[in-house]
């Protein structure tokens, strides 16, 4: 879900104070496993101390790979945590349907500069929006200003006030709420806001485009070309289906069970720390897309008083590496990241697409971050593990 600007950038803040065509999955190489980072293995376990019943990451440096894992998936019963471990990815699925839209406008069957009403003609009207005034880049980049309403408590209220975590609302369910209120600024591209709405929306224009199901075509273009064989895409179920990480609140109230239909193509897949990997591997290394539209996933924009620069669906910083005075400068990186009931996860691959990191932790707290409180614990573990497997 993550209804800001992003976890990464939120991890930095707090802790401070404190075509080339597809990849075939029969072409990805297997790599030989290596040891863990220097610090990494100490980093997750600081982690755990901290508050987060378990955590699991995937580290790359060139062609060498490692997998690390601690604490336990399941508190009940004590079963520990394993690099396969299965999670919700909450908005690290932004990455994978503006990957489709962009595949789809280098296929010529839309142009990002199309307007929303093009594709769904009538769906964005009233109080002030208008979708003939809103382009599918603006979408994907968070500059159209549509209203998100899963930012307020009363959305969720059927969730956790009910406790009815089977509970459905579709799509078009929630756009006809987010249009009931006012733009967040005057005109699009007078402003930056993160609106999930933004990418039900693109899911929504998929299947117009495609006539199929949104879900459909990213098995058909990503995951089944890449091999992502423990990704998928629920869309009322709200069980996580194989093994997997349990999620917990900030109480350690167990809350894997929910369901994804509220977030679909802005963020309802489930995925591996090894699936994110090769995903933003074949991405980022142009595998994906024409070169084209490869610029324009890389096109950003930034926020004010933000480190985050927003892409379409991917974000650019630059993290700090040591102090400062010992001479090591930042390191730039694309990523994504994802925060919803039970899990937080982000997905970092270095801007020369040398290295990378993906790591998961199994708390979010759903209720405190609708009340702007920090979601999760403040572990600088986190930042450390970062420092390890990015900073060399």
């Amino acid at each position: 879900m993550r209804t800001r600007t992003g976890i990464a950038a939120l991890w930095v803040g707090l802790c401070a104070v404190a075509v080339t065509g597809f990849l075939p999955a029969s072409a990805v190489a297997e790599r030989a496993p290596a040891a863990p980072p220097a610090g990494l293995t100490e980093s997750l376990e600081q982690a755990v101390a901290d508050g987060f019943p378990g955590v699991v990451a995937y580290t790359r440096n060139g062609e060498r790979e490692s997998r690390v894992a601690a604490g336990v998936a399941d508190t009940a019963s004590g079963e520990r945590a394993r690099p396969d471990h299965r999670f919700r990815i909450a908005s690290n699925t932004k990455s994978f349907v503006s990957t489709v839209l962009l595949q789809l406008e280098g296929e010529g069957r839309l142009s990002l500069g199309d307007s929303v009403e093009k594709w769904l003609p009538g769906v964005v009207r009233g109080n002030g929006n208008d979708g003939r005034t809103i382009t599918l880049r603006q979408l994907l980049d968070h500059t159209s200003g549509i209203y998100d309403p899963t930012t307020e408590p009363e959305f969720f209220a059927p969730y956790l006030e009910l406790h009815d975590r089977d509970h459905l609302y579709t799509p078009r369910e929630v756009v006809a709420r987010a249009v009931r209120h006012a733009p967040a600024f005057a005109a699009p591209d007078h402003g930056w806001e993160y609106s999930n709405t933004n990418y039900l929306l693109a899911g929504l224009v998929i299947e117009a485009v495609t006539h199929r199901s949104a879900s459909a075509e990213i098995r058909r273009r990503i995951l089944e070309p890449l091999g992502l064989k423990d990704t998928s895409f629920p869309l009322t179920d709200p069980v996580v289906r194989g093994p997997h990480l349990h999620g917990y609140d900030l109480e350690g109230q167990d809350v894997t069970r929910f369901s994804p239909s509220y977030d679909w193509t802005a963020g309802a897949m489930i995925s591996t720390v090894d699936d994110l990997a090769r995903f933003h591997r074949a991405l980022f290394g142009g595998k994906l897309l024409r070169p084209a539209q490869q610029r324009e996933l890389l096109t950003t924009v930034q926020p004010d008083g933000t480190p985050v620069a927003y892409g379409l669906g991917v974000q650019r910083m630059d993290l700090p590496c040591g102090s400062g005075s010992d001479g090591r400068p930042p390191v730039g990186v694309w990523l994504t990241d994802g925060g919803g009931p039970g899990y937080t996860s982000y997905s970092f691959t270095t801007v020369d697409g040398e290295r990378q990191l993906v790591i998961a932790l199994n708390v979010y707290d759903l209720g405190a971050d609708l009340k702007h409180q920090a979601p999760f614990p403040l572990s600088k573990g986190i930042l450390k593990a970062q420092t390890a497997a990015l900073c060399g």
